[in-house]
């Protein structure tokens, strides 16, 4: 039986003005993110993938369309609604970490907790929970500069782990880190998959795209194909990697 639906986006369109032009970032999108699934969205520069990802998590608005939310329509939402929602409910990674620099680690993963109105004691043992669980606990006091690249992803997934969100939306999480680090990061969020938790990540990384069960791909702001995986079945691997490499050069 297919999983459930938990994101679901109906003709949806976003579109901005330049000067006196007209652009068109995503076009007329018809997608649904499933409950349990590791979805990654890839597409060339500029195709429109980091927008699709802000307006299926609310953190951007749609100039037209539905965006559905375990078939709750969250483009409706009042400004301080989507903020109450996304705090409740979406975990976000970006590329470029956004930690607070003068907060110490710790309270940069607990502080949205404290933002959703959690009582300081469950957030602060969540908090120590995490760090334990991403192999950071010794850094909690330091400040971000203090740390690596790679420690201050672990923390910022963390952070965007600590409400217990449905959703993890990662914007090329690998993209700043090493090598290391960054296959680091994705066997944090393939374990966190493995045990439930829905992600949907956008990369351009081959090595990141196949640990995907399902993959997305966008070419001028249009769902171009998609290609899905059996769960886990040959994850990580030269053959999916090569799998992928020839759907996505079907594409270009």
């Amino acid at each position: 039986m297919a999983a459930p639906a938990i994101i679901r986006a109906s003709h949806l369109c976003k579109s901005y003005n330049s000067g006196k032009e007209h652009y068109h970032a995503i076009r007329n999108v018809d997608l649904s993110i499933f409950e349990g699934e590791f979805t990654v969205i890839m597409g060339n520069s500029g195709s429109g993938k980091s927008t699709l990802l802000y307006l299926l998590s609310g953190l951007d608005q749609a100039s037209s369309g539905e965006v559905y939310f375990r078939e709750q329509r969250i483009d409706r939402f009042k400004e301080r609604e989507l903020a109450d929602f996304r705090t409740r409910n979406i975990g976000y990674i970006y590329q470029s970490i956004n930690l607070v620099p003068d907060l110490s680690i710790v309270d940069n993963i607990a502080l949205p907790g404290y933002i959703a109105g959690s009582h300081a004691n469950k957030v602060k043992e969540k908090a120590a929970s995490l760090m334990q669980a991403m192999g950071i606990d010794s850094l909690a006091l330091r400040l971000p500069a203090q740390i690596s690249g790679g420690q201050q992803q672990r923390a910022a997934i963390a952070r965007a782990m600590i409400n217990a969100p449905d959703v993890i939306f990662a914007d090329e999480p690998t993209g700043s880190l090493n090598y290391d680090h960054g296959i680091a990061v994705l066997d944090l969020l393939t374990d966190m998959n493995r045990k439930g938790q829905s992600v949907v990540m956008v990369t351009h990384d081959m090595k990141a795209a196949a640990r995907a069960d399902r993959l997305i791909y966008i070419r001028d702001g249009k769902v171009s194909g998609e290609l899905a995986f059996g769960k886990y079945e040959a994850q990580d691997s030269p053959e999916r990697e090569a799998l992928i490499f020839s759907f996505v050069a079907g594409r270009g």
